[in-house]
């Protein structure tokens, strides 16, 4: 016969396994009922994302489609555009149709007409944006459209380029496709007809045209590497579709990119009654499990902790250490454990620690030494920066942060490092600083371009100054010397040019004096001029240029004359430009009686003094007054573009305005164009300078 207690115990076993099969079957049942639900949840969204994905990934073909129709209708319009330019007999109404072919079709950069050994004999270039081949020549750049020309006159028909790259001045490109044409007279073709398309300008047209908003437009080539991108920016990548484009010579690839992402869950109807549906379910299941999740919940909140602090202690890149009273390491995170290479096995209970470097041993010992001897009392943080060693023996800078390790009862028990790793930050140093030399270097270097520009343009008026005088200078003494009798006047006039010659030479020795301190970004010699003077000293060279262009100068000055406070040699350079400008816009005006050029000083306020100069000429377009003081833009083929800039410069400097208008009549007509800018009027405490005596307003005539 058993004993009572273990009767007791076979009882409370037998219990105990009647109790734990039902529950075993209720989480056999709740565990498919679960699995059930997932599988349907994830089946009907699946399918419902499946649908939505489909119907954005047929849009972006259909738009893909569009695209390429419409952008065979548009090469199509441009060749139906090509075919009627004028032959080659017409020149100038060619080259007329050109220039409005341009601007009607903005996706054109340029235009040239070659004969029939494919050697250029006009070419017309776009208004909207700088000539194509300026930065490589077109003779480097024109393999591709050998080519197109050679097919062309192979096949009989127009044909298509394969697509290039040109550099531009900016640092950036462009893809260029050529189109050839052959221009035939009786069967032979005597010459051909070739247009550069700009394959950003060709997407731009479809994205205005042929593309609804959200989609991306892009040409790519056969190993799907991108070859000109549209205007829109939006494309997802998540959508896309691609349309070959087949052209006579070449063929391209459009690619439609939607701007669209991946189908969200809730915006969905059927997919929000699918997870409405499934919540409640889970709703029923949490509450048939909810005796179970409390008999659990204390287990899974320890549990969570402890996945959480490992978690964070693993995924933070600082590296944490942890040691104890004796100065063993206890506790490594994964971070100090990559940042020294070495498994946390190999340093933890070690003493010194591997990666302290030999050289520092005894010194970091008794750095410890101290920091052991100490208490959170006396000592209770601590940031410094040291050096580590690698595996490998690398040293690299750290920045540790020390704080005194408490338990649970506040009992101190050791010390908590952080380290940062100042590798990175000591790399990003030393490139920001070689960054900075370079930058330095480059400006030293743009400065010196500056300057040999400005030196160039500014001593080309008075050297032409003194040339002229000096040629006049010799055919006096030439006529004199072939027997002729001399003028009444003929010894004042050499003694008047050869001092002409010494103001000019001393004025482009202050003009090279000037534009080195206007380089150097320096403060210029000021000085107080009158404004006659300063008009009398220009007057000869700009009534030089008048005599030859039967230009009458008329002046008009306050009385007395107001004096200024400027650089001389500079303000001088002013006048000149603006007055040869003025002068040169009326040459080859028809419609004028008589040319003039007015000269204006007047002092508009106390501080200011407005000096003008107007002409009489065709005035200023607006498409050209947007770019009229741009460096190096000129409508002159003679001319370097640097005047108007540099005039604008050299006022602002003195703390003035340059400005321009145009003149016009009671009927709104433009009747030439006005420049004026204003410079500082002397004060009555400025120093004096010798100046010409003041005059009333004249009219002078070459």
């Amino acid at each position: 016969m058993n004993p009572p207690h273990e009767d007791a115990t076979a009882l409370h076993a037998v219990d105990a396994g009647e109790w734990l099969r039902p529950r075993r079957k209720r989480i056999v049942l709740w565990v498919a009922l679960v699995v059930l639900l997932l599988a349907a949840q994830a089946l009907l969204v699946t399918l419902t994302v499946h649908y939505r994905e489909t119907r954005m990934q047929d849009a972006a073909e259909a738009n893909a489609a569009a695209a390429a129709g419409e952008l065979e209708q548009l090469l199509a319009k441009d060749l139906q555009t090509m075919l009627e330019l004028p032959g080659a007999a017409s020149a100038a109404p060619w080259r007329a149709r050109a220039e409005q072919l341009l601007v009607a079709r903005p996706e054109l950069l340029r235009f040239e007409r070659r004969d029939a050994a494919l050697k250029i004999v006009d070419a017309v270039d776009t208004r909207a944006r700088p000539p194509l081949f300026t930065q490589l020549g077109r003779d480097e750049a024109q393999v591709e459209t050998e080519l197109a020309c050679a097919a062309t006159r192979r096949r009989g028909g127009p044909t298509y380029s394969h697509s290039y790259f040109v550099p531009l001045r900016d640092g950036m490109g462009l893809e260029v496709m050529d189109l050839c044409v052959a221009e035939r007279e009786n069967d032979r073709v005597v010459g051909f007809v070739v247009a550069s398309y700009s394959l950003p300008g060709l997407l731009d047209q479809l994205s205005v045209q042929a593309l609804a908003p959200g989609y991306d437009l892009s040409f790519v080539e056969a190993d799907g590497a991108r070859l000109a991108h549209g205007r829109m920016h939006v494309g997802a990548g998540i959508y896309k579709a691609s349309w070959v484009i087949n052209l006579p010579g070449a063929a391209m690839q459009l690619r439609v990119d939607s701007a669209a992402t991946r189908p969200s869950l809730v915006p969905d109807l059927v997919t929000a009654l699918v997870i409405a549906l499934s919540l409640t379910l889970f709703g029923v299941v949490v509450l048939l499990a909810r005796d179970v999740r409390r008999r659990t919940l204390a287990e899974r909140a320890l549990a969570d902790a402890l996945a959480f602090r490992k978690a964070m202690e693993d995924s933070v890149v600082t590296g944490l250490r942890a040691r104890d009273l004796q100065g063993r390491t206890t506790y490594v995170n994964p971070a100090f454990c990559a940042m020294v290479r070495f498994d946390a096995d190999e340093l933890v209970d070690r003493n010194p620690p591997p990666y302290w470097p030999p050289e520092y041993l005894r010194e970091y010992q008794q750095r410890q030494d101290m920091r052991l001897a100490s208490t959170p009392d006396t000592h209770s943080r601590e940031v410094f920066e040291t050096t580590f060693m690698r595996r490998t023996g690398e040293r690299f800078p750290v920045m540790v942060f020390e704080a005194p390790l408490l338990d649970s009862a506040a009992r101190h028990t050791g010390w908590m490092s952080a380290v940062l790793d100042l590798s990175a930050q000591r790399r990003v140093e030393e490139l920001a600083r070689q960054q900075q030399e370079r930058l330095q270097a480059t400006a030293r270097l743009a400065t010196a371009g500056e300057m040999a520009s400005l030196l160039s343009h500014e001593l080309n008026q008075p050297l032409s100054a003194i040339a002229a005088y000096a040629t006049g200078s010799l055919n006096m003494m030439d006529a004199l010397g072939r027997g002729e009798p001399p003028a009444p006047d003929l010894w004042p006039m050499l003694h008047q040019a050869t001092q002409r010659i010494a103001e000019q030479a001393d004025r482009a020795g202050r003009v090279i004096k000037s534009v080195h301190d206007f380089v150097r970004r320096r403060e210029q010699a000021r000085e107080v001029v009158a404004a006659d003077a300063l008009i009398d000293a220009v007057l000869p060279l700009v009534r030089l240029q008048a005599r030859k262009s039967q230009t009458r100068i008329e002046l008009s000055l306050d009385t007395p004359a107001p004096r200024v406070v400027c650089d001389r040699a500079m303000v001088e350079q002013v006048l000149l430009n603006l007055t040869r400008n003025g002068i040169q816009a009326m040459q080859g005006v028809t419609s004028l009686s008589e040319p003039v050029l007015t000269l204006r000083v007047q002092q508009t306020h106390p501080q200011w003094i407005r000096v003008s100069i107007s002409d009489r000429g065709p005035g200023i377009d607006d498409e050209i007054a947007r770019q009229l003081f741009t460096p190096f833009f000129t409508t002159r083929n003679d001319g370097m573009g640097l005047g108007l800039s540099v005039c604008r410069t050299i006022v602002e400097q003195h703390g003035g305005a340059l400005e321009f208008l145009n003149l016009r009549d009671a009927n709104g007509t433009v009747r030439g164009a006005e420049f004026r800018f204003t410079l500082p009027a002397a004060t009555a405490d400025a120093p004096r300078a010798q100046r010409a005596e003041s005059s009333a307003p004249v009219t002078t005539t070459p």
